[in-house]
């Protein structure tokens, strides 16, 4: 039987929240390659997983996938692009030596994700390469949970963007849709909150740091955030709902 790379989203950072199809792929694959943000850190992904799942005895590499934005249809940052290609290369070594690898990858891996950066390089080098996706939970979902609030009902429209890419586009998004859940705001947060302020939308936001883990928290009032809050950090816009 041909090795397969499996693509895993392990949720926003419960081990309790990984699916039972996720737990077990990452029992049966010998081999487990994680990316990290931080080429000091470990990767969060893999903390998710050997949380649900015991990871003794397998063989474990946790590659340094560099925390910079990528435009589509740009070209991209070449250490970036390197990144990728060394995580391919790593993935097909341990395929074409007959083991079955796993990438476990944060919330699910069809939403702003290194799996399908991954996917695309692996296919570029060797397009006859298995590869499957197992979907997780993803993180807007966990903040839904968390603020008893749902993301939308009915015939509201919903629009998920990335906070850091600073032009129109929210603007317009939040001006728009009727619910915006807003990723990545740790380091906009402060040009977000004037921008909700000025339309009137600071009583329908709530913003969720680390999701779904020990250490989670609900923020109501983004005014009276002091410092910085976590990269894992969502903002959800319900113009339908008083947050």
């Amino acid at each position: 039987m041909q090795p397969t790379l499996s693509i895993i989203g392990v949720g926003p950072g419960d081990p309790n929240l990984l699916t039972l199809k996720a737990a077990r792929t990452l029992e049966n694959c010998p081999v487990i390659i994680s990316p990290k943000g931080s080429s000091h850190g470990r990767s969060t992904a893999l903390g998710i997983a050997g949380g649900a799942v015991n990871l003794s005895g397998k063989e474990i590499h946790e590659p340094y996938f560099p925390m910079k934005k990528i435009f589509i249809n740009r070209s991209v940052d070449p250490s970036v692009q390197e990144a990728w290609q060394q995580a391919a290369r790593l993935v097909l070594e341990q395929l074409r030596a007959g083991k079955d690898v796993a990438f476990p990858t944060l919330g699910d891996p069809a939403i702003y994700s290194t799996g399908y950066y991954l996917f695309e390089t692996i296919l570029a080098l060797a397009p006859e390469t298995k590869v499957r996706f197992i979907p997780g939970i993803p993180a807007m979902s966990s903040c839904s949970a968390a603020t008893r609030v749902p993301v939308c009902l009915g015939d509201e429209m919903l629009a998920v963007i990335p906070a850091t890419f600073g032009d129109e586009r929210i603007r317009t998004t939040l001006t728009t849709f009727d619910t915006i859940v807003l990723m990545k705001v740790n380091r906009v947060l402060e040009q977000l909150v004037e921008l909700l302020t000025e339309l009137n939308l600071l009583d329908h936001a709530v913003l969720v740091e680390r999701a779904g883990m020990e250490d989670e928290r609900v923020i109501r009032d983004l005014t009276a955030l002091q410092g910085s809050v976590h990269y894992f950090s969502t903002i959800i816009v319900r113009k339908n709902s008083s947050l």
